[in-house]
């Protein structure tokens, strides 16, 4: 089986894109092994993806995460499909589905779009003591569970120790939560630090948690007005703007998308 290695600023993901049906298989197990940094093709996730019409032009997208969850939503695997729609199909606009929810796609020659909607806004819902203070997170629902915490210093944070804690935190569970760690860098610019759940780790960018850091930091006054260029790990940032039709429900999110190498799985 084909797959290829693309990644959306810096989040990485293994894609098997419209896979025959008997080759359908476990694919949550597949995830953890593929995804594996040393063992494996090594990814933050592994896609599926399968064209399901032309006419208007639907793909159909299961991402999962490293290891073996399901993502019910991924800007970045998103866009990295939308970018393989185009190279494998001539799409420029499409809808993806992803975990019953329709997304809108659009490919430009420097950046690749989609929308996420935006759900519901806690302020202060969880508290953590970060480098001797204490810091508290608002949650913002934007297709997954995601935490931001606004820090004076991202460098400062240990996002992994800090970002564990509070993805496991009781006040959380079941599910957990992305954590996301923000700061402001300008009037309409923000650096932003990820720990993904079901990756467990930080990753070097999370299309999510920009929509997520944009509407917390518009909440907390670090933004006044759209768009906003989010700065990630991986130097490839992202902007998020509000839909024109629908600006206090749905964002869209837009940056480059690489294609890194591909192969055969034996």
């Amino acid at each position: 089986m084909r797959f290829r290695k693309i990644h959306g600023a810096g989040n990485d993901f293994v894609f098997l894109s419209d896979p025959a049906p008997e080759s359908d298989n476990n694919w949550a197990k597949e995830a953890e092994q593929l995804c594996a940094r040393r063992t494996g093709v090594g990814a933050d996730g592994q896609v599926i993806s399968r064209l399901i019409s032309t006419n208007p032009a639907l793909i159909e997208v299961a991402c999962f995460n490293a290891d073996g969850s399901t993502a019910t939503m991924c800007g970045n695997a998103l866009r990295c499909t939308a970018w393989l729609a185009r190279q494998d199909h001539g799409l420029t606009t499409m809808g993806l589905l992803m975990a019953g929810v329709t997304h809108e796609a659009v490919v430009s020659d420097d950046a690749v779009w989609v929308t996420a909607e935006v759900g519901a806004v806690q302020p202060r819902c969880v508290q953590a003591v970060i480098n001797g203070r204490p810091t508290w997170f608002d949650s913002a629902h934007t297709g997954t569970e995601h935490v931001v915490a606004v820090v004076a210093d991202v460098d400062s944070i240990d996002t992994v120790t800090v970002g564990r804690l509070i993805r496991h935190h009781a006040d959380l569970a079941p599910l957990g939560t992305n954590v996301n760690f923000v700061q402001s860098a300008g009037s309409q610019e923000l650096r932003i630090r990820t720990y993904e759940r079901g990756v467990e780790a930080e990753t070097l960018s999370c299309g999510s948690g920009a929509v997520a850091a944009v509407v917390i930091a518009t909440m907390r006054g670090l933004v006044a007005r759209r768009p906003v260029t989010v700065h990630n790990q991986a130097g490839e940032p992202l902007t998020v703007r509000p839909h024109p039709d629908r600006p206090t429900r749905t964002q869209w999110v837009g940056g480059p998308v690489t294609h890194t190498f591909e192969g055969v799985l034996a």
